[in-house]
């Protein structure tokens, strides 16, 4: 998970607005120079940042936002709060009444009518899945779910090899007519643990700016969107070292601008030398680490969620194929000998 963002000295395809994060990095350079003629803009005296974290969805929640009026800084909050709530009762694989959970009940058995809203959100899993050749599959929770990092429990091979059948996202069949879900293989589960956070923040920056906020940070986990800058300056991002939470590997300045990071040290337990953690290969029903940290940053925090796993899987070099095809995404990848590769539009100059 990256440090929170501090201060400085889909078959529908999704949409990719025009802007790469590199023009975000020169924007947040430029803002600089903004900064003696903000610094005589005189703003009302209860003006000014305010934050809250609540745990939801599994992690942690937070809202950073910038209002002039104390009581509507609150209010916009309070609304963010509330969605993510909705969000987790609607998509939780924990909570027995949840849509996801009735899916996973019974879709082997017949078709699980759902709303718009989840079935959209499948639509463009789907979507991911077909972008990273598989690498990306909610149904690996066909084996996921055989695992239990708290309680220090793994399946056996056996165990594995009996479910991975279940894992194919091309078995995920979806009626868009009649808005339903069905699965062709018993066996199957699906989990949205993997994209379902960042649509959440998402909509926590949709319903900011529809009450007038310009200048925020959502944070759910490790996905993050940011609107605006911190007035002259860009928000600074640090991306932690996979071993150690107080040492960062790189800093980068971000202007509304997504990203997600995932890490094999944050659902994890290590037992006789092996590192068991929650990003699986849906090829093989085991941890993926051919990379330690990922981290996505794109228009969005649901495509920059659905993308950050991909590296475990396919290895750095072709999740950075994939990335240098993609407009306005860049990537930042901590490999296990050490090595921090970088997407070209971070790369720094030869």
């Amino acid at each position: 998970m990256p440090m929170r963002p501090t201060c400085g000295p889909r078959a529908a395809v999704p949409a990719y607005p025009s802007g790469t994060v590199a023009a975000s990095l020169r924007r947040g350079a430029r803002i600089l120079a903004w900064l003696a003629c903000l610094a005589a803009v005189c703003l009302p005296a209860q003006a000014g940042w305010h934050e809250r974290t609540e745990a939801i969805m599994g992690t942690r929640v937070t809202v950073e936002l910038f209002h002039e009026d104390p009581a509507r800084a609150e209010a916009a909050i309070d609304a963010v709060m509330a969605e993510m709530r909705r969000i987790d009762a609607l998509m939780s694989h924990y909570k027995p009444e949840s849509q996801l959970s009735q899916i996973n009940a019974r879709a082997a058995q017949e078709s699980v009518k759902v709303d718009r809203e989840l079935f959209d959100l499948l639509t463009a899993s789907i979507h991911f899945s077909e972008l990273t050749e598989g690498a990306f599959d909610i149904t690996y929770a066909s084996v996921g779910h055989l695992y239990d990092y708290r309680r220090r429990i793994r399946p056996s091979d056996a165990e594995i090899e009996s479910a991975l059948p279940g894992v194919n996202y091309r078995n995920l069949l979806l009626d868009r007519e009649r808005l339903t879900v069905r699965f062709e293989r018993p066996g199957m589960r699906i989990d949205l643990g993997g994209i379902a956070k960042g649509y959440a923040v998402d909509r926590g920056i949709e319903i900011l700016q529809s009450m007038g906020v310009e200048h925020a940070v959502v944070t759910a986990g490790g996905d993050t969107r940011i609107i605006g800058d911190r007035f002259g300056r860009p928000w600074i991002v640090g991306i932690r070292h996979p071993d150690d939470e107080n040492r960062i590997v790189t800093r980068i300045p971000l202007v509304d601008t997504a990203m997600s990071t995932s890490g094999d040290y944050e659902r994890y337990f290590d037992e006789n030398g092996v590192r068991y953690h929650h990003i699986l290969n849906p090829k093989t029903g085991r941890p993926a680490s051919l990379v330690r940290s990922a981290t996505i940053f794109g228009p969005t925090a649901m495509q920059t969620d659905g993308l950050s796993k991909t590296a475990f899987v396919l290895g750095p070099e072709k999740a950075l194929e994939i990335i240098n095809r993609l407009p306005d995404f860049d990537a930042v990848f901590v490999c296990p000998d050490g090595r921090v590769l970088y997407s070209n539009g971070l790369a720094p100059p030869e």
